[in-house]
């Protein structure tokens, strides 16, 4: 069986896009980082099967998204919600948000970020 998370094959492009970092990422980033959303670990760049998540939280089985203007086109709009059943079959969240949202409302996204880390584990839905 293929190695579901981070696989080694993807280090180096999780590398590239880690230098990268759009803006609205790197903004996230300095709000998730070093356990600052109630103890909550979040990696960056983070591999789970052959993608590259942008923000993940093992302890909460959840993945963050951050959506800038390439996944705004007829090719992301058909493949985007395709990864996203796949991750979500393996019991991982997947939570989306533009990057205007996070430019605009960044206490907005934190706190539907907390709504779901605190969630009880019962309780898996994507938005």
């Amino acid at each position: 069986m293929p190695k579901r998370l981070n696989n080694n094959l993807f280090a180096s492009l999780r590398q590239k896009l880690r230098r990268e970092t759009p803006p609205a990422e790197r903004l996230l980033w300095s709000r998730l980082r070093r356990k600052q959303l109630n103890g909550y670990k979040f990696r960056r760049q983070y591999g789970i099967e052959e993608y590259v998540v942008d923000f993940y939280c093992s302890e909460a089985c959840l993945v963050v998204e951050i959506d800038g203007p390439t996944h705004f086109n007829d090719v992301a709009e058909q493949q985007d919600p395709v990864r996203q059943q796949r991750i979500e079959k393996l019991g991982i969240t997947v939570l989306r948000f533009t990057n205007d949202e996070v430019y605009r409302n960044m206490e907005g996204v934190l706190t539907k970020i907390l709504e779901r880390l605190d969630a009880p584990a019962s309780s898996s839905g994507a938005s």
